[in-house]
């Protein structure tokens, strides 16, 4: 089938941890953060007390920095080359993350309508197609004490894990991809506890709150559904003045409710997304005058040599116009050789194929996200039992993204073109070092006690006699300064 969800994903900001040990990525992230509007009042409605070696916006940096310094977590901080520039310690950052009356949320946006602002303006945007995109992913966890805990199908491991499901909401042009919002969620389970024991139930971790708490706000999205939320996100873009031609979505969210809330926006916007068809395709589509599953629609159009092919993709199509909630959609089958039918629809009634697939490839751009967050920036990977940290550290991870984004388009993509153009033809494996230097700063740790070596000669024999990690030496250096 020609559109699928390929492991081989194209990287968007792993070229600013490469080479210089992350030098460039916080040079970068430096630079751009002198750009954006700040303000300690709109930002986290108080601002710092006068008693404070640091101001809420230094701490704020400084965590967004933490990735350039390969330092996953607060905790980690103490051990870090950044800790000899700045004597704060780790206490500071937890206290940061951990404070209930920040609104993550209005964080995140403020920061991220202004790089979207950024982009508009630029002349190589405005013909393009703006899309939304919508996709959760999984949070392993392993603490069982964590506030709102609880266990979630993986589908990409097909089992039950402990964690959470976290829902994004992006945007794309189709040259560079931004978060505009997230929820954290649970799944219920069959005897709604969230597949816990009584007994786990009882031992996660729990506050006291206001209820006009940001924290608490975000905590009641954890048992909705994920239909509702994506709607309300969606709605909370359109009055920060996001407007959009397509929202893009997999088979999991096309469902009647969502296609008569697009059409009833008013700005003019279509809904691009997956069906399913098969065992799981049950929904009915009325097409001349008849209800038909997307298997017998298929089977209808094949007999009557509906079936089309597209040799720039290299796949066999059928198009229909059906009705579906109450509104006219069409679908396009698509299948390559041997593989099975897939399906798209889309509620713009004059998209052809070609361009419903180059639109539609624009989505797994959250999967490069997704990959690249997880793998350098360690999102997903907090284990703070406080709700509140979860959410702090999801945020500052989407910041960091964003901006490195923002820094690629100007950099890069002004001259080379978008990136994402090649999404749809297999694209290129991804290749980044992933915390490589964390792991051998462990691997030193347990050698120094089995041999009784001295650690200066074990990191001379890894960095000075190994071309291979030369690029690490930078940093060793750094650290030894500190």
């Amino acid at each position: 089938m020609p559109i699928y969800k390929s492991n081989s994903i194209l990287s968007e900001i792993s070229v600013f941890f490469k080479k210089d040990d992350s030098n460039s990525a916080l040079f970068t992230l430096t630079d751009m953060l002198k750009g954006f509007n700040m303000s300690e009042k709109v930002l986290f409605g108080s601002r710092s007390k006068c008693n404070s070696k640091y101001s809420l916006l230094q701490v704020l940096e400084l965590l967004i920095m933490f990735p350039c310094f390969m330092i996953k977590n607060p905790y980690n901080y103490c051990r870090s080359s950044l800790s000899g520039f700045f004597g704060c310690e780790k206490d500071v950052f937890y206290r940061f993350v951990n404070n209930e009356i920040y609104d993550w949320r209005k964080i995140l946006y403020h920061f991220t309508i202004q790089i979207w602002n950024k982009v508009r303006v630029r002349s190589d945007h405005k013909h393009q197609t703006v899309c939304l995109m919508v996709d959760d992913t999984d949070f392993p966890k392993t603490g069982r004490r964590i506030e709102n805990i609880g266990r979630v199908y993986s589908h990409l491991g097909h089992k039950t894990i402990l964690g959470f499901k976290s829902l994004f909401l992006g945007i794309t042009d189709g040259k560079s991809q931004f978060i505009l919002d997230f929820a954290i969620l649970g799944e219920k389970g069959r005897k709604n506890n969230f597949s816990m024991s009584d007994k786990e139930l009882e031992s996660r971790f729990t506050k006291d709150r206001d209820e006009a708490s940001p924290v608490v706000t975000r905590a009641k999205e954890y048992g909705e559904s994920k239909i509702q939320l994506m709607i309300t996100m969606i709605k909370r873009a359109i009055r920060k003045g996001i407007r959009f031609d397509y929202l893009l979505a997999d088979s999991w969210f096309t469902c009647s409710e969502v296609i008569r809330f697009i059409r009833a926006r008013h700005i003019k916007c279509h809904y691009l997304g997956m069906i399913k068809i098969g065992k799981k395709g049950v929904t009915r589509y009325g097409f001349e005058g008849k209800e038909l599953t997307a298997r017998a629609l298929i089977n209808l159009l094949e007999a009557r040599g509906e079936a089309r092919r597209s040799r720039k993709l290299g796949c066999q199509y059928i198009t229909a116009d059906v009705r579906f909630a109450g509104t006219d959609v069409r679908l396009y089958f698509v299948k390559r050789k041997k593989e099975s039918w897939n399906g798209i629809m889309t509620t713009n009634l004059s998209l052809e194929f070609l361009e419903a697939y180059r639109i539609y490839a624009m989505r797994w751009s959250l999967e490069v996200f997704f990959k690249e967050t997880k793998g350098l920036l360690g999102m997903g990977k907090c284990q703070s039992r406080n709700f509140a940290a979860q959410l702090a550290a999801t945020t500052i991870t989407a910041l960091q993204y964003n901006l490195l984004s923002l820094a690629k388009r100007f950099t890069s993509y002004e001259t080379i073109g978008g990136i994402f153009r090649d999404v749809q033809h297999s694209g290129m494996e991804l290749s980044v070092t992933e915390r490589i230097w964390g792991i051998i700063l462990e691997m030193v740790k347990i050698m120094t006690g089995i041999f009784s070596i001295e650690e200066e000669e074990i990191f001379d024999a890894i960095i000075n006699k190994s071309d291979n990690l030369a690029h690490f030496i930078n940093f060793y250096e750094l650290k030894s300064a500190s």
